[in-house]
């Protein structure tokens, strides 16, 4: 599943590469490498580093519509959240920013050019 999810994002940023001309913005979008395994020492590493289980992956710092930026939690068909997401998604909404969770690039795509055009549909 994570691979699927690895492709789906890696196909996201090179429709905003593609993209960035058309909307400038897109240039801010970048990923929190919070995922994936790790040997042990690595982990215990990156915990004390602050990596924290169930931020979303993906942070557009851009304000629109009264939100301060947006998140996107990426999603493979048929993936789930986890519990830890879905305390960050109530927490980062209550703190005034989106969260999306995003079933492929092509859908992350259409919702991230929807929030930078100024339309929450």
């Amino acid at each position: 599943m994570k691979q699927l999810e690895s492709a789906e994002q890696q196909a996201l940023f090179q429709w905003a590469a593609y993209n960035t001309g058309r909307l400038p913005e897109l240039s801010l979008l970048y990923h929190v490498p919070n995922g994936g395994k790790r040997d042990v020492i690595t982990a215990a590493r990156l915990k004390a580093e602050g990596v924290k289980a169930g931020i979303p992956d993906l942070f557009l710092p851009v304000s629109r519509k009264g939100f301060h930026g947006l998140y996107v939690e990426m999603k493979a068909k048929g993936g789930r959240l986890s519990d830890y997401q879905k305390k960050w998604i109530k927490e980062l909404e209550h703190q005034g920013y989106l969260v999306l969770v995003c079933y492929g690039w092509q859908e992350a795509s259409k919702e991230i050019q929807e929030y930078l055009e100024g339309c929450i549909c």
